[in-house]
């Protein structure tokens, strides 16, 4: 079933409703950011930024990392394995690899900390300060590998003043939601502050095969922050937190599909696939799946922040240390069938150092630092295949059959990895007034980056003991592949150079160009039928990825303050170093290939009449994508073709409007707000059955507050148009004769009651 479409009235239609909830002034606030490592108005810096206070997300009624996307032009969320892990697209700059040895060209912080792990990525929004999402290269502030942009998640810290709040959300399949935090002075020089959050729902993929619901929520997280400030001119901040989901996932919609060539296929829902299965209800939501898939994550960390000011120079100190497990295995073949189960396993510590400084002089403004990052993982992918048996006295592969042995025994493959990533880098920003209306800036990153890299891939059997069995497998049969062992060492360097135009109060123009880079890697391919009897070792390794992306942009206020609108127009040249995913049949890597993107980007934020904001965002995208011609592992010709990159529509919209007023003794407010997405594509291959044809995805929220907005109850609609739109698929027609094809959630309707002690 194709995913509903509505036509530019329908649209209008939405906006007439009028539904959701915030308190008066709060879309149209001007957010304090530090996009440039100093506090700004959003206005005031010379970058496209989209940012929301906390209070906004809260009233938004965004619960997750990737909820944040909805309301901010050109970006993009995009999940490899579901729900199971996350990564933004900005600007044409996406990561879609399914294996979780890969960063993401879309850098995620939190409290200027970098997460490396997609899979960490995924956590719950609760007790924020504001959210900071900053599109095009931001390799000279932040650094690591932020060539698309980056999404910089602030949570509120301790302060003496004691507070407090507590929202409890109830919703659609037994949804019960949770969370809170309380804060305050313990002595003069320190506060501490706790925050928790817990969601639990049934899930709402019925699973006909076993009689039980998928895709549910099982997720808690906390944090807990000390503040000790001795003195006025130092602080020290000690933040912990802690994460765990385990959620019952790994399905998928099986869609019968056929090879149309080398690059993809086109969907055939009526002809069964490999094992004669077919599942063509029209249910998008049900299937029979033999395997209950899971997603079992838990990440943890602790980071110290120092801040001293040295009188004419403060200095930032950052110590961080996290760790990520992920243990994840799905129903790959979405059937009843005991076939094909795909898994993931992740075991990542990350400790990283950064110092810096920072200051001004009359006309300039500085900041200096020097960083250091280490990843350890030690992952694995692999499949449980019970359908695959091995024949001993043949001395290879044998046939292909259902069932396993007499002890419960089967087989499949274990490809465990491993990498050890070593990076430092020195860093600046000089930014100097020329006149009183033009200012320059100029910054400069060298980065030395050192990976070292192994990597197996064994056919195994799994043993029917209880054990798992996963990620360094002892029961090999074979090696598929030699030991792979190899190290990527090479210094780096990003830059910017920007021009800003202070005309008057009220507009400002600039003008960039900044140099990005992501540093190179390896793969750690996953793939039964193509990997056997040896591997092409430079498919192995990819390059640095390397873009000079060229902007020019304003930033606008109208009608005494009662407006601002936003503009960019960009271009990004990324010659031949764009990392690109690719998947043949279950053929997956990373490539280098030749890219550029050009596009324009769009903000309105207004109140035109008192009680009413207004948010409209829009942005154009054209990505050229060009990729390698020649022979795959079968030995076929694949032409070079122009294409696009994943997860990037050539147009994205997003629109809210709010209206409240005052009624009794407190404030009614509705809201409704809407993303349209158009066409776009989940492989580079443009194949049918990777296609989303595009969507508009529209939510509502009523909300009443009393006592200055003391207590608030609210009731929302998630999707209130029911629309059936595809996340992510997975084109298997080569193999399995088939493609995975994962859904956003359906309507959810819900309702929440908050509390706030001051």
């Amino acid at each position: 079933m194709k995913p509903s479409q509505l036509t530019a009235s329908g649209t209008a239609i939405l906006l007439g409703l009028g539904l959701a909830a915030t308190s008066q002034a709060q879309v149209l606030e001007e957010v304090v950011v530090t996009a440039q490592k100093r506090e700004q108005g959003l206005q005031d810096v010379g970058i496209s930024v989209t940012a929301f206070s906390g209070e906004q997300v809260d009233a938004l009624g965004y619960t997750n990392a990737n909820e944040i996307t909805a309301m901010t032009p050109g970006v993009h969320t995009v999940q490899p394995n579901g729900e199971a892990n996350y990564a933004l697209s900005i600007r044409g700059a996406a990561q879609s690899d399914l294996v979780a040895n890969q960063e993401s060209p879309v850098s995620v912080y939190v409290d200027e900390v970098y997460i490396s792990q997609m899979s960490g990525t995924g956590f719950m929004l609760f007790d924020l300060e504001r959210v900071e999402i900053l599109r095009g290269p931001q390799g000279t502030l932040f650094g690591r590998n932020a060539t698309g942009g980056l999404a910089h998640f602030i949570t509120r810290k301790p302060q003496q003043e004691r507070d407090a709040y507590g929202e409890l959300t109830f919703g659609e399949y037994d949804q019960i939601k949770f969370q809170g935090a309380a804060g305050g002075g313990l002595t003069d020089n320190l506060a501490g502050r706790i925050s928790i959050a817990t969601h639990h729902n049934d899930g709402y993929i019925r699973n006909r095969l076993r009689d039980q619901d998928l895709n549910n929520a099982n997720d808690y997280a906390g944090r807990a922050q000390l503040l000790f400030e001795p003195n006025d001119d130092i602080s020290f901040l000690f933040n912990s937190r802690y994460a765990l989901q385990q959620i019952r996932t790994g399905f998928f919609e099986n869609v019968g599909s056929a090879t149309l060539n080398a690059r993809g296929g086109v969907l055939t829902p009526t002809v069964p696939n490999f094992n004669g299965y077919i599942d063509n209800d029209g249910n998008v939501f049900a299937g029979d799946y033999d395997k209950e898939g899971h997603n079992d994550l838990e990440t943890y960390g602790f980071t110290g922040t120092l801040k001293w000011d040295l009188g004419n120079v403060t200095m930032t100190s950052i110590s961080d240390f996290q760790s990520v497990e992920r243990d994840y295995i799905e129903d790959t073949d979405a059937s009843p069938g005991t076939d094909f189960n795909f898994y993931l396993s992740t075991d990542s510590e990350q400790f990283s150092q950064e110092i810096r400084f920072e200051g001004e002089l009359d006309r300039t403004r500085w900041v200096a630092g020097f960083y250091y990052l280490d990843i350890d993982i030690s992952d694995a992918n692999g499949a449980e295949i019970p359908v695959l048996s091995f024949d001993p006295t043949g001395g290879g592969l044998g046939g292909v059959f259902p069932g396993t042995d007499a002890a419960g025994n089967f087989q499949g493959t274990d490809q465990p990895y491993t990498l050890d990533k070593n990076s430092w880098s020195l860093f600046g920003q000089l930014e100097y007034d020329l006149t009183e209306r033009l200012t320059g800036i100029a910054g400069l990153r060298w980065i030395d980056e050192e990976v070292d890299a192994a990597y197996d891939s064994n056919l195994v059997v799994f043993a029917n003991d209880g054990t798992r069995n996963r990620n360094g497998n002892p029961n090999v049969i074979i090696p598929l592949i030699p030991h792979f062992e190899s190290t990527y060492d090479k210094g780096l360097w990003s830059a910017r150079a920007e021009i800003d135009f202070q005309y008057n109060d009220d507009w400002l123009f600039y003008a960039s160009w900044n140099r990005g880079v992501k540093g190179g890697g390896f793969n750690a391919p996953f793939d039964v039928t193509r990997i056997i009897g040896g591997i092409n070792i430079d498919s192995m390794k990819f390059n640095e990825e390397e873009v000079d992306a060229f902007e020019v942009g304003f930033k606008s206020t109208w009608f005494d303050g009662k407006a601002r609108l936003n503009g960019s127009i960009y271009y990004n040249d990324y010659d031949d170093t764009y990392q690109a995913f690719e998947i043949i049949g279950l053929s997956t890597s990373i490539r280098n290939m030749e890219a550029e993107a050009a596009g324009f980007e769009l903000e309105l934020v207004a109140n035109p009449m008192k009680g009413m904001d207004f948010l409209f965002g829009a942005a154009w995208i054209d990505m050229d994508l060009k990729t390698p011609g020649g022979p795959d592992l079968n030995g076929r010709i694949i032409p070079s073709i122009k294409t696009t990159a994943v997860q990037t529509p050539e147009w994205n919209v997003n629109g809210l409007l709010r209206y409240a007023y005052p009624v009794y003794n407190g404030e009614l407010a509705v809201q409704g707000d809407f993303v349209y997405r158009s066409e776009h594509y989940f492989s580079i291959s443009r194949a049918e059955s990777v296609t989303e044809d595009g969507y508009i995805v529209a939510n509502a929220r009523v909300s009443y507050a009393l006592d200055g907005g003391r207590w608030e109850a609210a009731f929302f609609v998630k999707n209130i148009l029911d629309t059936e739109y595809l996340v992510q698929t997975f084109d298997l027609s080569d193999d399995l004769g088939m493609t995975e094809q994962y859904y956003g959630r359906p309507r959810w309707i819900g309702g929440s009651i908050r509390y706030t002690w001051d």
